[in-house]
């Protein structure tokens, strides 16, 4: 009976060691499917950068062609104008980033450390513009832009995308900041800190992860916005990156090795930033959506 007993444990231990690899056969297979849907895009992208036009449509499609053509990025990198897009994308999202960085790490340090009256109120305001739809916005924008003289300018798009990136930045870094004992700011004050003081000494270095993570958001932000970049600018010296590649889209046809390599060009920054703070992002916003 025993020997029985042991032989049904047996069956089911290897049955469940099956079913265990393919589970995790399965879980690979739709990573690894995911992976391709998020990867082939930019490797197309980089492809056609690559093809003389003509061979953007060519059948079969190739991801490889058979020579490299550099024809497009060498158009992109010596007109002046694509240079004075990335130009004023690096200043609009730099720009961007350290004022969204310092007001909204202020704010934060007020709403983690102190209570007042209307804070909640406050918050709760805070996160619900984020609920608005963007697009509902552009025409009041526009106005708003156009009534102070700032139409045209990089000043409009900085203050446009500070409106939008300001909001995340305090519910991040008021999120980081609870998360750090109040412990801290007590031993700092009783060796003489001001409040300031404690958040540029003792808190701020603790909080590394999570300025990094909203500095990277804030940048993405800026960088990538179409949109109200479209719609509040007018002059070729005013454009950023996305509004320039659109309109590499000509009346009768579209030049898509320029039009690729422009865009690769324009996505390197982001990706090379991203790979620097890898870890410093996943730690940020772990650490930013939870309260301790």
């Amino acid at each position: 009976m025993s020997d029985v007993a042991q032989h049904a444990r047996s069956v089911r231990a290897v049955n469940e060691e099956r079913r265990r690899h393919w589970r995790q056969a399965a879980i690979y297979a739709a990573l690894a499917a995911v992976t391709f849907v998020m990867v082939f895009p930019i490797l197309w992208m980089v492809s056609v950068s690559l093809k003389p036009t003509t061979e953007t449509f060519s059948l079969p499609p190739r991801l490889l062609p058979d020579t490299f053509h550099w024809g497009g990025y060498a158009k992109v990198l010596t007109d002046p104008m694509f240079r004075t897009f990335l130009i004023n994308s690096y200043v609009v999202g730099l720009a961007v980033t350290a004022l969204s960085l310092v007001i909204g790490t202020l704010a934060a340090f007020g709403f983690s450390r102190y209570r007042f009256f209307g804070d909640r109120v406050a918050k709760l305001f805070v996160i619900t513009t984020q609920m608005v739809p963007t697009i509902t916005l552009l025409i009041p924008y526009f106005g708003v832009i156009v009534f102070l003289g700032l139409y045209d300018s990089l000043w409009g798009l900085i203050l446009t995308y500070l409106t939008f990136a300001l909001p995340y930045s305090i519910v991040m870094m008021n999120g980081y900041l609870d998360t750090i004992p109040k412990d801290f700011d007590e031993a700092a004050t009783i060796d003489g800190c001001t409040p300031l003081g404690v958040l540029v000494r003792v808190l701020l270095p603790v909080a590394l992860p999570g300025i990094i993570s909203t500095a990277v958001y804030t940048f993405l932000l800026a960088w990538n916005e179409f949109l109200f970049a479209l719609a509040l600018t007018r002059s070729m010296d005013m454009r950023t990156v996305p509004v320039g590649i659109s309109m590499m889209v000509g009346e009768f046809g579209l030049k898509w090795d320029e039009m690729m390599a422009f865009s690769v060009i324009g996505s390197l920054p982001v990706l090379i930033l991203f790979m620097l703070v890898q870890r410093f992002v996943v730690g940020g916003l772990s650490a930013g959506g939870v309260k301790g």
